[in-house]
């Protein structure tokens, strides 16, 4: 199987190790694996805009300019035969310094001829000085352009089996510890294992004694803490190397620009070097990747993920609007981490004055959540509804009351009673069920289970459903279950119904957009955003869309593009998140859904009965069937871990409730589609009237006049109208007051800006006089705005 990301070259590369190397790694792993946890839970910030031009990647570094604040290495116990040379030669391809280990299997004669340019030296300290002071001058000879040397214990100077440290090997002044010949390097010990040479450890006397030796510039590895630093910039380094994230940002505060400072271990992908930098690195060491790209592919595949890391690099510095790698800063990061809160010295003086007396709380107390535009939209809404009583409204995207009938409750209850009993219940068992708490999955699962098989060809079992309490329940589960950390992100078909938006704002989850094209949205544009999310380290969790006349534009996804979007989820392992309410209230056999499609468990099917039977029930439902693997291998359902997190919210749903919806579905037989017919053809009707109204009252020439458009949804409940001026709260309210017609801002609609110039009709709730009243109303209002002076 090919590589086509730095993913697979990690997942090929594990597949393909033998167990030296899968030892190698693994030691490599532990040793990086503070870093790897902070840049995990470490973000970047989306910038106001896009750099006007390409970000520019060049770095300077040590007198010499590359093409990215990227350094290959060090590299030691390479795999390959050809492995040093394969990257030393891809590195030159790209335009970045190597650093190459004192025990490599190449001269350095042959690695500097490969590099075409400096190279950089990984030496260690020897027990006798003058073979260290001799490796220098050596590789000075062949034109390296620095020395990297690590401080603390020399414990990783393994080679590759078969190995021979040439350039220790023909006239190198090294008397060995057991006073033996080094001629006979096939068989010698030490060389089996080459920190027998080693001094135990690196302190700053052996620093100090190498730079006083070494004419090249000296770079010190291994440096974490401040102190390090400071003693490193004493003993005449010329640069350093920092080893832990959590102290970077300290250590280049005090180095202060006198030196370049580099971070080593950890680093995996473009977003981690930007945060790196925007942390006070000036370039990073690149190694994991690079042995990922050449036990794959030799050259070719450490030339791949060199670029691709790069690519990654400039896609997040676009991401946060940075225009170049040198202007990285701390406000670029976003951490998982709880900020330090500073010392409580009391509250501020004007407080102090005027103690509290009572229990009340500023809004600075609360979740950030309650303060955020998405959480005032409906009461906006409700208010200038309240506030115009006589206004027809477009806005409340709810059925129509005219089909409701009281005494259907009652009836509906009393089938679902009649079926406990005829399911051989005793009248006790009867009582318990609709009186008492129920199961917190819910007790009419078998009932949704077989609706959904005989409505929407859709086969999963009971189990895999959870009764909620609406949709909304449902998504909160959803996204409460999925999302672990700060860099787990939410895709969403944008613009979106705001009660995705809204949950996922309670729940600190990140949301990113997926913008619809006129025919909805596009396996392609998704596709795009999950690789930017991840170039940015990011994990892509799901992605949330209602295929079917959506809310709120009303598009409808096309077969294609459903067959187009399960085949992209299983390619980037990504979870779809479907819900669909307007399916069975819309004329015509809907397309099939995504679940029934679904052969892989890939999508996570939110239902609601709101639309189809009545909102007042308050029943949902969630479809979970995938399957969940603990650490001791047992197995679960999704829809277990979701009825976990339920009983900590709403406990259950409703018994009374869920009797009602249960006895809907068992008069139709399940078949919600026969329960909704004339219903749906209500609000196809609604929706044909309400096109056909505006385009009375606003004909093509008309609107191609005044710049006005909508879309053609053939059911559903929303359609969507383009105006050339602001659609926003000051002109819904001038709509209401002057024009008595009320709309919705399609502005709320988007997670991350989009729609000033656009509405949202919903065409459910009302009667056929009050749409062509209405439509008249609204097309005198868009053309007064539409003609009125642009300030």
């Amino acid at each position: 199987m090919a590589a086509h990301s730095l993913d697979d070259y990690a997942r090929l590369a594990r597949e393909g190790r033998d167990a030296v190397q899968a030892e190698f790694l693994a030691a490599e792993e532990r040793a990086s694996a503070g870093n790897r946890e902070i840049l995990e839970r470490t973000g970047l910030r989306q910038g106001p805009a896009e750099p006007p031009g390409p970000p520019e990647t060049a770095t300077k570094i040590l007198g010499r300019t590359w093409s990215a604040p990227l350094v290959v290495g060090p590299l030691a116990g390479l795999f390959r035969p050809e492995g040093e040379l394969a990257v030393v030669r891809a590195s030159r391809a790209a335009g970045l310094p190597v650093v190459v280990s004192a025990f490599s299997g190449r001269t350095f004669a042959e690695l500097s001829a490969a590099a075409e340019g400096p190279l950089w030296l990984h030496t260690r300290l020897f027990r006798d000085r003058g073979a260290a002071r001799w490796l220098v001058s050596r590789a000075q000879d062949a034109g390296f352009g620095a020395v990297v040397l690590t401080l603390g214990p020399q414990q990783h100077a393994r080679l590759a089996p078969g190995a021979v440290p040439v350039n220790l090997a023909e006239d190198v002044p090294i008397r060995p510890p057991s006073g033996g010949p080094l001629a006979d390097l096939g068989g010698y010990g030490p060389f089996a294992d080459p920190a027998a040479l080693l001094d135990h450890t690196v302190d700053w006397p052996g620093v100090e004694w190498l730079r006083s030796v070494c004419p090249l510039p000296l770079l010190i590895a291994g440096v974490r803490t401040p102190e390090d630093a400071s003693r490193a910039l004493r003993s005449g380094a010329d640069g350093i190397v920092a080893e832990t994230l959590d102290t970077l940002p300290a250590i280049a505060a005090t180095v202060a620009g006198r030196c370049p400072v580099l971070l080593r271990g950890g680093i995996g992908r473009g977003a981690d070097v930007l945060v790196s930098l925007a942390s006070g690195a000036d370039a990073v060491l690149l190694e994991r990747p690079v042995l990922d790209g050449l036990l794959v592919a030799g050259r070719e595949g450490v030339g791949a993920v060199l670029d691709e890391v790069v690519r990654e690099l400039r896609a997040a510095l676009v991401f946060t609007g940075t225009g170049s790698a040198a202007d990285a800063d701390p406000g670029l990061l976003r951490t998982g981490r709880t900020p330090a809160r500073e010392p409580d010295t009391g509250p501020p003086a004007r407080e102090a004055a005027h103690p509290p007396r009572t229990g009340d709380l500023r809004k600075s107390d609360l979740h950030t959540s309650v303060g955020d535009p998405v959480l005032d939209t409906m009461n906006f809404l409700n208010e200038v509804t309240q506030r115009y009583p006589d206004a027809i409204s477009f806005a409340p995207g709810r059925p129509y009351d005219g089909f409701f009938d009281t005494e259907q409750i009652v009836t509906h209850i009393r089938a679902y009673l009649d079926h406990l009993t005829g399911q051989g219940l005793s009248p006790q068992a009867v009582r318990t069920a609709m009186y008492q708490y129920g199961p917190t999955a819910g007790q009419i699962r078998e009932i949704i289970a077989d609706s959904l098989r005989a409505d929407e060809n859709t086969d999963v079992p009971a189990e895999s459903i959870v009764v909620t309490v609406g949709a909304q329940e449902a998504m909160l589960l959803v996204l409460r279950a999925l999302i672990t950390g700060p860099d787990d992100v939410f895709l969403v078909s944008s613009p979106c119904y705001v009660g995705i938006t809204g949950a996922a704002l309670l729940l600190d989850t990140e949301v990113r957009a997926v913008e619809e094209r006129a025919d909805g949205v596009s396996s392609a544009d998704l596709e795009a955003a999950i690789e930017r999310e991840r170039a940015h380290g990011r994990r892509p969790r799901a992605f949330y869309v209602v295929p079917d006349h959506s809310n709120p534009s009303g598009t409808t996804m096309s077969m294609r593009t459903r067959v187009e979007l399960l085949d992209l989820a299983a390619r980037h392992d990504l979870l779809i998140v479907e819900d669909s309410p307007y399916r069975l209230v819309s004329p015509g056999t809907p397309l099939p859904s995504l679940k029934s499609l679904d052969r892989d468990r890939r999508v996570i099917q939110l239902g609601s009965f709101s639309k189809t039977i009545f909102p007042g029930a308050r029943v949902g439902f969630v479809v979970a069937d995938q399957r969940v693997t603990g650490e001791n291998g047992a197995t679960s359902l999704l829809a277990d871990e979701l009825a976990k997190i339920k009983s900590m919210v709403t406990v259950n749903t409703s018994s009374l409730s869920q009797a009602a919806v249960a006895g809907a579905l068992l008069s139709a037989r399940g078949r919600l589609s026969e329960l909704n017919a004339r219903p749906a053809e209500y609000y196809g009707d609604a929706m044909r009237a309400t096109l056909r109204e505006l385009d009375r009252n606003l004909p093509a020439a008309r609107r191609a006049e005044l710049g006005v458009g909508w879309n053609e949804p053939t059911g559903g409940f929303f359609l969507t109208v383009h105006v050339p001026f602001p659609a926003d709260n000051e002109a819904l309210t001038r709509s209401a007051q002057e024009f008595g017609v009320l709309w919705t801002p399609m502005k709320y609609f988007y997670p991350q800006a989009g729609g000033d110039h656009a509405i949202r009709l919903s065409t459910s709730y009302l009667t056929p006089a009050e749409i062509t009243e209405g439509t008249a109303r609204l097309a005198r209002f868009i053309t007064a705005l539409s003609t009125a002076p642009q300030t």
